[in-house]
C-alpha cells in the first residue's frame, strides 16, 4: 500500500501548475458560470478599463505615432496589481520610462479584484494585454 507521502507527491506532480482552477475576476463578471466567458469578461473588463484610465491624452499626446500599448499585468495573491508596459525591441523611439511613469500614475483605484484560484488556494497570475491608446476621430 503506497504511503501518504508517496500518494502526495503524485498529486502535487499530477497537478498542472501553469492552469488555474479559476481565472481572476471582478464582481460585475462573478454572475457568469462558463468559464470561457467569464475570462472573456474579465479580460475585456481589464482592457477597457486600463484604457479609459489612459484616454486622458497623456500618452496620445506625447507619443503621437503610438496607438497601441502591451501592458504586462500582475495580480499577486492578496489582490494587488502591478503594471508594466511591454515593447517591441524597436522601442527607442519611445520613452520607456515616461510611458512607465505614467503607467503607474494612472493605473491606480482599481475596482476590487479577485485573484486567480489554484486548489482553493489564491494564487499569483500575469498576463500581457493589447491596450488601445487612441482610436480614430
Amino acid at each position: 500500500m503506497p504511503n501518504e507521502k508517496e500518494l502526495l507527491e503524485k498529486q502535487i506532480k499530477a497537478i498542472n501548475w501553469d492552469e488555474v482552477d479559476e481565472y481572476p475576476s471582478v464582481v460585475d463578471c462573478e454572475k457568469i458560470t462558463d468559464v470561457t466567458i467569464r475570462k472573456q469578461c474579465f479580460f475585456e473588463f481589464m482592457a477597457n478599463e486600463i484604457q479609459q484610465k489612459l484616454s486622458v491624452d497623456t500618452l496620445a499626446i506625447l507619443f503621437p505615432k503610438l496607438d497601441t500599448i502591451e501592458v504586462k499585468v500582475t495580480i499577486f495573491s492578496d489582490a494587488t496589481l502591478q503594471f508594466e508596459p511591454q515593447f517591441p525591441r524597436d522601442s527607442i523611439a519611445y520613452d520607456t520610462i515616461k510611458i512607465d511613469s505614467i503607467l503607474r500614475t494612472k493605473l491606480v483605484d482599481f475596482p476590487k479584484i479577485n485573484p486567480a484560484i489554484k486548489r482553493g488556494i489564491p494564487v499569483k497570475t500575469q498576463f500581457v494585454l493589447p491596450v488601445i491608446i487612441k482610436t480614430e476621430k
